[in-house]
């Protein structure tokens, strides 16, 4: 048992019952064995008042105590037929509380849908929710503004993309998250030894001389970077228990299964809370720097295995003109910065998130006839030179200038290829974060690119140190396709990590690849509509130049309609719903309102109407006590500074509050198999293995570009693809001849050709394996040697003496259905030959001869028989002795 483990909320489940004078919100965990109770008051018509007594009760605690509310809530006429307490809503969070220009309301998350697992924690999209006014109608003072604002306000659709969990911090990376467990770990062992406070014993084996099990429960701040809800949370944060706030990101989530192993690609995109300036990803310079930046947090999770990258816009002072129409909005540089002022704060966070190098691969384009794109990296270049001439040069910013749009355009040059190389540079510099030992195969197949692997070693495995920060004008198409590359390679290492391929490589078109890329997809559909109102433009596939001419009209419109959105969508309506959300704007009968400022400009940018009372060093531009644990990130060293933002509390092991076990399976409710999560989750072997190919079932075996599984499912959902799946393998016949299969999969091929359209030539070759060659493929993969990937060959017959240890710790489970002859000297024959211990004189597979029952197993059974018809006798002396002896032991 680990001595530290993450708190699990034991607020999943909520109701809200109302009367005239009060809200009472009462909370639960999922199994509903503990619960919390808020008192929110409806008389006060401007002020937010709520009660937390921070007491848990149990089901019968809280049915008593809405009892006696309603009982005491009833009015003398309706005292028998009405109620005086009645059931609002049903919930399974609060997002906050907000006001406008009358009284506060909540915000409650009515449905959801789980989305992902990551090691048991479960991550939730919020699907619905419900906002209510707090203040009853007698004391509600109406002021007309108030529906305009929370209109505005409800501009910002929390149905979509936005993700919370009950136990996992979603803010922070997985290696941040488990990093934090094992220092916590460090900290608490030499606090065990002394702790002998009486208040502390609350084990039920103390008092036997058994230790006490202790485990430290840990929760820590979010990163409030990415946000969306702590301005909401703000007001009731200092006076409720942490179990209610629930924090809530904007982003995307999406999970995929590998093979039919559990073998699980997540990825986490977190978007930070949005500030849109003039058409632009703005920035918000105040005491730190906040950028549009999207940080992926993992893009892949294999068994404890993560790494992060991060996108974003070029942190300068820049806008686009929206007031032309025009398709591409001249960029202009708003104020001018010699001293890099704003890239210091935006790099000097990320050094203490992230650790050294950062490495930025800037795309945008170099050579124009018209000045556009090149205006940005004229600009960022002298500042990343301004600050690196104050760095250790160990630890200073790399920064990569390419054009792909250039070398997309030039049949010369292949963009992928290139791509793939500084995805391999910037891998080995970087590591990922490995939670684990290596294997014995690693040993045994060593391979050059996994020895180079940057990082920092530790005991229990590696450390990613530093990260790629990618950059375009708007971060859509081209930095999509350059994360995707980085991810692909960082997916062969990982999975090269876990012992599932023999070298750190993957090759396009397999099971395996296109499943990683269909995952990018959806993450780069689903940012393109969140900030350019269209799905990408240009994908991997119009990269590859592979993309079918039927693709070709497909991005026209795409382009035609993200044009559409930028020109003449209401992006201020956007803004200042967003405003109003995080709070920026706060409305006040003081003010003007939302609606009548002419920009936000000064919302974003307050340090322009006054002075700064303390001015940052152009020179030593990264914050005090950083570079001393370089290339470490600041904020995962076991520091002071950090201390404090953790939470620890002493749990007894078996608490629900840290039994991820009980939280993830739920072994209290009957579940159907068909419903789990884990089925209906995208699978390769399901999805993309080609339904005629059964030689090699892999997936990380070359396909042909036209084969694909999903053509056989057609448009179905995936509970019924989940379905179909197995009942098509349930009813399979057995597999026909090598012949049959080649004119099966010949005839297959032509009819997705048919469906799909014709597939353009590819820029690179590939060649297949024919299907002697997957035959033999197939006969190694079942030949080959376990010892090369565990270290042990299970072919080989066990040793006497590992026989002898089978036999005194497993065997003698077994003895009550087996008898061994006893000798003096023990042999491998006495443990293999064993007979059967049967009440049956004749015990075969051909004939059975019931056994002979005596007398006194007859009237035990009549007794069985007449008590389950009523017909119940008297218990004899020895019976009630014996159930006396019971009760006292048992409950006295």
């Amino acid at each position: 048992m680990p001595l530290s483990a993450p708190v699990i909320s034991c607020v999943q489940k909520l109701v809200l019952y109302e009367t005239r004078a009060r809200y009472f919100l009462v909370g639960s965990n999922h199994a509903q064995t503990k619960h919390r109770v808020l008192k929110i008051d409806r008389t006060e018509p401007k002020d937010l008042v709520i009660i937390d007594d921070k007491h848990v009760y149990s089901q019968q605690e809280v049915r008593e105590l809405l009892g006696r509310l309603d009982l005491g809530n009833r009015t003398k006429i309706g005292q028998k037929g009405s109620s005086g307490l009645s059931k609002a809503v049903s919930a399974y969070g609060i997002v906050g509380f907000v006001r406008f220009l009358e009284g506060y309301y909540i915000i409650l998350i009515t449905k959801r849908r789980k989305m992902a697992d990551i090691g048991g924690h479960s991550i939730y999209k919020i699907e619905d929710t419900n906002m209510i006014y707090i203040p009853n109608d007698s004391v509600r003072i109406a002021h007309p503004d108030e529906a305009r604002y929370v209109r505005i306000f409800q501009n910002v659709d929390l149905s979509s993309n936005f993700y919370f969990s009950y136990s996992y911090d979603l803010s922070h990376s997985l290696q941040y998250n488990l990093t934090l467990l094992k220092t916590t770990c460090d900290l608490v062992k030499t606090e065990e030894v002394f702790t002998h406070n009486r208040q502390d014993s609350f084990d039920i084996f103390e008092d036997e001389g058994l230790p006490t099990q202790v485990v430290y429960g840990i929760k820590n701040e979010p990163y409030a970077k990415y946000v969306w809800n702590v301005k909401l949370l703000e007001k009731i944060k200092e006076t409720v228990h942490p179990d209610w706030l629930m924090y809530i990101i904007h982003g995307f989530c999406g999970q995929s299964s590998i093979l039919f192993t559990p073998c699980h690609s997540e990825m986490i995109e977190q978007n930070e809370k949005a500030n849109w300036f003039e058409k632009v990803l703005a920035i918000e310079i105040k005491d730190k720097v906040r950028h549009m930046g999207l940080e992926k947090v993992p893009p892949i999770v294999l068994e404890n295995i993560d790494i992060y990258k991060y996108k974003g816009s070029v942190p300068l002072y820049w806008s686009q003109d929206i007031s032309t129409m025009m398709p591409k909005p001249p960029i202009r540089l708003d104020q001018a910065d010699p001293y890099a002022h704003v890239a210091a704060l935006h790099f000097d966070q990320m050094l203490q998130r992230f650790g050294s190098p950062i490495i930025i691969l800037n795309l945008v384009k170099k050579r124009e006839k018209r000045k556009h794109e090149k205006i940005l990296s004229e600009e960022l270049y002298p500042a990343i030179l301004n600050l690196n001439q104050f760095l250790p040069p160990e630890h200073c910013i790399d920064y990569i200038a390419w054009d792909m749009a250039r070398y997309t355009k030039s049949k010369l040059c292949n963009v992928l290829d290139r791509l793939s190389l500084i995805a391999e540079n910037v891998v080995k510099r970087t590591g990922f974060f490995v939670n684990r030992p290596d294997f014995y195969c690693h040993t045994l197949r060593p391979d050059e690119r996994w020895g180079d692997l940057g990082g920092y070693v530790t005991a229990s495995g590696c450390m990613q140190t530093g990260v790629l920060r990618t950059n375009c004008v708007d971060c859509l198409d081209r930095t999509n396709t350059a994360q995707f590359m980085v991810g692909k390679c960082a997916l062969a290492y990982q999975l090269y990590a876990l012992g599932m391929i023999d070298k750190p490589k993957l090759q396009f078109d397999t099971d395996c690849v296109r499943l990683f890329e269909e995952l990018y997809e959806d993450h780069g559909d689903t940012l393109s509509l969140q900030y350019g109102g269209s799905q990408l433009v240009h994908r991997v596939k119009t990269y590859r130049k592979i993309a079918p001419w039927t693709q070709h009209s497909k991005d026209i419109m795409q382009t035609l309609s993200r044009y559409y959105s930028n020109a003449f969508s209401a992006d201020a309506d956007r803004q200042d719903a967003i405003n109003l959300f995080l709070q920026v704007f706060q409305p006040s009968e003081l003010k003007p309102h939302l609606w009548e400022l002419p920009t936000d400009f000064y919302l974003h940018q307050k340090n322009t109407m006054m002075l700064p009372q303390e001015r940052r060093s152009y020179t030593f531009w990264w914050t005090e006590g950083i570079l001393s644990y370089l290339p470490l990130p600041y904020d995962e060293v076991p520091c002071d500074e950090n201390r404090e933002k953790v939470m620890v509390k002493r749990l007894n092991r078996y608490d629900e509050s840290i039994d991820t076990y009980t939280e993830f399976f739920k072994p209290y409710e009957l579940s159907c198999f068909d419903d789990t999560f884990c089925l209906a989750m995208t699978n390769s072997a399901r999805e993309f293995m080609p339904k005629t190919v059964g030689i090699d079932p892999s997936p990380f075996t070359v396909r042909k570009p036209e084969e694909t599984g999903k053509s056989v499912l057609g448009n179905k959902s995936s509970k019924e693809e989940a379905v179909l799946q197995r009942k098509t393998a349930a009813s399979a016949p057995p597999p026909p001849s090598e012949e049959a299969i080649s004119s099966s999969s010949e005839d297959d091929s032509g009819t997705d050709k048919e469906e799909e359209g014709a597939v353009s030539q590819r820029s690179t070759p590939v060649k297949f394996a024919d299907s002697g060659d997957s035959t033999r493929g197939q006969e190694d993969f079942l030949q080959h040697p376990m010892k090369e990937t565990y270290g042990l060959n299970l072919c080989d017959f066990p040793e006497e003496k590992d026989m002898l240890i089978y036999h005194s710790r497993f065997v003698h489970l077994g003895q009550n259905q087996h008898k061994v002859e006893r000798k003096q000297h023990r042999s491998l024959l006495i443990f293999l030959c064993r007979h059967p211990v049967s009440f049956f004189s004749q015990d075969s597979l051909y004939e059975v001869q019931l056994p002979k029952v005596d007398k006194e197993s007859r009237e035990i059974f009549e007794n069985h028989i007449r008590v389950g018809r009523g017909l119940i006798q008297t218990l004899c002396r020895e019976d009630v002795l014996m159930y006396r002896e019971y009760i006292k032991n048992r409950y006295m």
